[in-house]
């Protein structure tokens, strides 16, 4: 053989040796394929209602993994096209695009695209770093050719389009179709389709929001490679090219505003499986319904957005720079960012006044839209003198059925517990008016005094030690003294007047403080507190004093939903919960909630744990728990009882428009209005609700619960009980039908034409050792 025939020989075989050599060397160093297979995708965490409405996605990768067989061909044939048109027919190095790549780096220095395969990127993004060096190109290589020998085309395809960066967080192209088109990748377009191929070589460069004109010079080159490798006819191409690149860009997609919920479901979920929460793609149940959810919301905004009319305009949110007071179109672009950088709080809407007359006001919506509003909704605000609005005042404005009304944003706050009484699930929860405004739970974190919404766990205990609803006690002035300080405290009932001698019933109905203050004097303080904490409300958050039947304790609005829960279902105690289920991607559900139950024909059983205790595991769960009866059934009948006359004739009477026989609850307020509640139920529903300033201050004269807290409690229960039957409250064994004299509890004497009828217990009936009392004036320190 001639040298040049040897020299020839050993070029040709230079090649392979350094090939078969770089393998020897590097391939017992490479990660295991098999790592591939049961790859992680960092799919986020997403929380469902329990009438599987998305709520809330968290997690910093926006994930859809799809299979195969559900990736449509066309996109499939895009990112080949852009990428790889030989994937199928290459071992996972497409030789021939990698020598030309190579002799255009010796000859010209530069490089050049088809060096690259999908499964070669495939490797580099999951097992290599991103460095740019001769070494890293040789294992991605041999990476390639290892990939392909374990895993079939389909399979590699599958991973390389579920793991591909696209932008905007979005991971693969079942995420990136719907952050950028809002669309699931069958419905893509062609146009589409090849906007998301042309991404991975520069998802940040090339990215559609930030660079429309480089997204569309990308769209058009992926177009072009499918016509020329014939995967789009003539006319699809032309129509393609034809599309304008628009973006509906999308966050994401919230069913149901359910902020509050979603949060507190996120902060369990952490919890239990820690950071790993949000990327192994857990599905997260909250027992809320959608439907009550929406109603809650509307019910507090509605409210909220009631009280501030009341109570006046404040002034414009801000004034547009004088410059901008044009009509000029370039002048009406910078006015439309101003009104952008403003965003929606709870349907209210960024808007510039551009004129104003006592009849009417005219106002640019972000859109540059101009609306009008009518006199009749905006006569609230009393747009006179310095109040009147000028041009370039930017205010808010809400639809209201099919016109435009001036609004404000809310100084006042507000919450909503509703909850089941019988399993404990919560049925609905918002903690203030936006949460997007404001992250602070009131319904779970704000502890607040609950005033005289208190009052019907006194009484409860009261019953419980011997009391019945026609024990009488003197509703008259009252004054305590207390050596250790000058001076005296002087309770008052809200109104200022005395009624005498006033049966039970009757205080609690019509909320008098004397009465309440002198039962709780009869009952015993740490009689009534150790009583009083079997409802859940915290002993140590009771105040041990006399002001303690005034409510002056503090408890959440779900703390306080818990306890009147009690009384709804008949003297049991429930543990509210939310979190209903975890499932993993598969379908596994890896947590069940299995709350203690009410159960009126089990046996009473000890105590149970929280729902958040149990197992995490399906098969190592126990089986379903029974609730433990704290409070005994006739005690909560009769509390029962007594709190649907508040909401017939007392001070919770307004609730009777709702046109329900089955309602009862308590109105609530406490020093100088500074606090307004409504607890109220039926058999099947516990709700509460707290309308207060976020620093206590006044809400202002006559703002008690009835007028404050009471319409949100009843736009609420109004739509959460709209397909819901009355229920009956059945009258457990041990309560008797008495006749009573009704200015003094006793029996009334035979033919009393005035006498009534009152329920009792059959071991306290009047005039058979019943507790009947009447205050005076006694030192403060005697009571302990």
């Amino acid at each position: 053989m001639s040298l040049i025939g040897g020299l020839l020989v050993l070029a040709a075989a230079a090649p392979f040796v350094l090939f078969y050599g770089a393998r020897w060397y590097y391939e017992p160093t490479l990660p295991s394929v098999a790592s591939l297979r049961d790859l992680k995708m960092q799919v986020p965490l997403r929380v469902y209602t329990r009438d599987g409405k998305l709520i809330g996605e968290f997690g910093a990768e926006r994930r859809a993994p799809l299979a195969y067989t559900d990736i449509p061909p066309h996109l499939i044939d895009a990112f080949l096209a852009a990428e790889d048109d030989r994937f199928f027919e290459h071992p996972g190095v497409d030789w021939q695009g990698l020598a030309r790549a190579t002799l255009k780096l010796v000859t010209t220095g530069e490089k050049s695209q088809g060096g690259s395969t999908i499964t070669m990127q495939l490797a580099r993004n999951v097992f290599l770093s991103s460095e740019r060096s001769y070494e890293r190109k040789i294992r991605e290589i041999l990476l390639a050719l290892r990939i392909e020998r374990e895993m079939t085309k389909q399979e590699i395809l599958e991973t390389y389009l579920n793991k591909i960066f696209l932008g905007q967080r979005a991971y693969g192209v079942g995420a990136a179709s719907r952050v950028y088109f809002a669309r699931e990748p069958a419905d893509l377009t062609w146009a589409q389709t090849a906007l998301l191929a042309g991404l991975p070589k520069a998802p940040s460069r090339d990215n559609p929001v930030i660079a429309p004109e480089r997204a569309q010079s990308r769209r058009d080159y992926v177009l072009r490679r499918l016509r020329s490798l014939n995967k789009i006819s003539e006319l699809d191409f032309q129509a393609a090219l034809a599309e304008p690149v628009v973006v509906k860009l999308a966050t994401p997609q919230v069913e149901t505003d359910a902020h509050f919920v979603a949060e507190m479901v996120r902060s369990e979920v952490v919890a239990r499986y820690g950071d790993l929460a949000y990327t192994s793609g857990y599905r997260a149940t909250a027992t809320v319904l959608s439907t009550r959810q929406e109603a809650a919301n509307s019910a507090l905004r509605s409210s909220l957005l009631a009280y501030d009319e009341r109570h006046g305009w404040r002034g414009a949110e801000a004034r547009l720079p004088p410059d901008l007071m044009t009509e000029s179109g370039e002048k009406r672009d910078a006015i439309e960012e101003l009104l952008s950088q403003r965003p929606l709080v709870a349907g209210l809407r960024a808007a510039a006044v551009v004129s104003f007359r006592p009849e009417r006001l005219t106002v640019l919506l972000q859109g540059l839209r101009l609306v009008e509003i009518a006199s009749e909704d905006f006569k609230w605000a009393r747009l006179t003198g310095a109040k009147a609005l000028k041009p370039g005042d930017i205010v808010r404005v809400r639809s209201v059925e099919d016109r435009w009304r001036l609004a404000q944003i809310p100084e006042v706050q507000g919450a909503l517990a509703s909850m089941n009484p019988h399993t404990g699930a919560i049925e609905a929860v918002v903690g203030g008016y936006d949460f997007l405004l404001n992250k602070y739970n009131r319904a779970t974190q704000a502890r607040r005094q609950p005033g005289s919404g208190f009052k019907p766990f006194l009484f409860a205990a009261a019953f419980e030690k011997g009391f019945t609803p026609a024990s009488v006690l003197l509703d008259a002035p009252i004054v305590y003294r207390d050596s250790e300080i000058e001076g005296a405290w002087r309770p008052e009932n809200y109104d200022g007047d005395f009624k005498g001698p006033m049966r039970l019933r009757e205080a609690l109905v019509y909320s008098r403080n004397l009465v309440t203050i002198r039962l709780l004097q009869e009952v015993g303080l740490d009689t009534a507190r150790d009583y009083i904490s079997r409802f859940g409300l915290a002993k140590d958050r009771i105040p041990r004093d006399l002001s303690m039947a005034l409510g002056t304790g503090s408890f959440s609005p779900m703390e306080m939903a818990s306890a009147y829960a009690v009384l709804a279902n008949g003297g049991y105690r429930v543990t509210p919960y939310l979190l209903e289920s975890i499932a993993e991607p598969s379908g596994k559900v890896v947590f069940q909630a299995q709350p203690a139950t009410v159960c009126n024909d089990c046996k009473d059983e000890p105590e149970a744990a929280s729902a958040a205790a149990v197992p995490p595991e399906p098969e190592a769960l126990q089986q379903p728990r029974h609730a433990p009866r704290v409070v005994d059934a006739r005690v909560a009948w009769l509390v029962d009882d007594i709190l649907r006359e508040v909401v017939v004739r007392g001070t919770g009477a307004q609730a009777r428009k709702l046109g329900r026989a089955d309602i009862a609850g308590k109105t609530g307020t406490t020093n100088d209005e500074t606090d307004a509640w409504f607890s109220g139920f039926n058999r099947d529903l516990v709700s509460v609700v707290w309308v207060g300033f976020d620093q206590p201050a006044p809400l202002g004269k006559g703002e008690v619960g009835g007028r404050a807290a009471l319409p949100m409690w009843m736009d609420f229960m109004r739509a959460a009980l709209a397909d819901t039957p009355e229920t009956a409250w059945p009258r457990p064994p041990g309560l008797v039908d008495v006749r009573i004299d009704r200015t003094n509890g006793t029996l009334a004497a035979g033919g009393d034409p005035d006498a009534i009828i009152e329920v009792v217990q059959d071991d306290h009936v009047p005039g058979s050792g019943d507790k009947s009392g009447y205050g005076e004036e006694v030192p403060l320190e005697e009571l302990f």
